[in-house]
């Protein structure tokens, strides 16, 4: 049977303003005082936990930021040079970095904005080099500052090269980041609105990967085409209630 392909309107009124004027005609979750989403996925209380340098005693990524942004690029090679924990704890400061928690434990202040605070994002990091951490699946805790081991699997550079519609070249970074969304921590405040929302959102994360790279001497490439199914499968989420929706390799340039 021949389906009917949406149209190019049903795909832009989402990207609209004028979507705001219907929002006022509506009761989102947050107006029936439905319980906030946590603010951070749960973990598994017996999962190993690795320490990162606390952000107050981070030594790099004092580049000028004039002289970060002159030089940002996107980077598709990368040498075989490993990353420190250091510089790690850095990058994932500068992109996912808690400045509070507040609103009574149901909104967080990042380093990077998100509208409400909502900031809908989970990071996960394929480790392949990084000076004494064993290479593998992680996740970032961001409310605390650690890492969560999930797995390893040598085979995980390749699964993810080839979920990500065959790109070989990400599975070679020393760390690869795999952003997931859970829409409802967006969407309980801003309901259909929500998807315009994530796709800013995930802009300003990516981003400020970008410039901290280049503070640190390393680069970084922007991934957005990649075959849904087979990039969650590879981090383990249900594709429905969290999905991917972000990736970037990161490696010595």
């Amino acid at each position: 049977m021949k389906t009917t392909e949406p149209s190019m309107e049903t795909y832009r009124k989402f990207l609209k303003s004028d979507q705001w004027d219907r929002f006022g005609e509506m009761q989102t979750d947050q107006q029936k005082r439905l319980p906030a989403p946590p603010l951070q996925k749960p973990y598994p209380e017996d999962a190993p936990l690795l320490d990162l340098v606390a952000p107050g005693d981070l030594t790099v990524g004092t580049m000028p930021l004039i002289n970060a942004i002159n030089r940002r690029q996107s980077h598709r090679r990368f040498t075989d040079a490993a990353l420190t924990l250091e510089e790690l704890s850095f990058l994932l400061w500068a992109t996912q970095g808690v400045h509070e928690v507040w609103r009574g434990g149901i909104a967080v202040r990042r380093v990077v904005p998100s509208a409400g605070a909502r900031h809908p994002f989970e990071t996960y990091l394929l480790i392949n080099r990084v000076e004494g951490v064993e290479p593998g699946l992680y996740r970032y805790l961001s409310l605390d500052h650690k890492l969560c081991f999930l797995r390893t699997d040598p085979a995980l550079p390749d699964k993810v090269g080839t979920a990500c519609n065959g790109q070989s070249f990400i599975g070679t970074g020393a760390v690869v980041f795999m952003w997931t969304v859970i829409p409802y921590r967006t969407e309980w405040r801003y309901s259909f609105i929500s998807p315009k929302i994530i796709a800013l959102d995930a802009g300003h994360v990516c981003q400020n990967l970008y410039l901290a790279c280049e503070a640190i001497g390393a680069g970084t490439c922007a991934i957005g085409a990649y075959n849904q199914r087979a990039l969650d499968e590879v981090l383990g989420v249900d594709g429905e209630e969290e999905f991917a929706i972000y990736v970037a390799p990161v490696g010595k340039v």
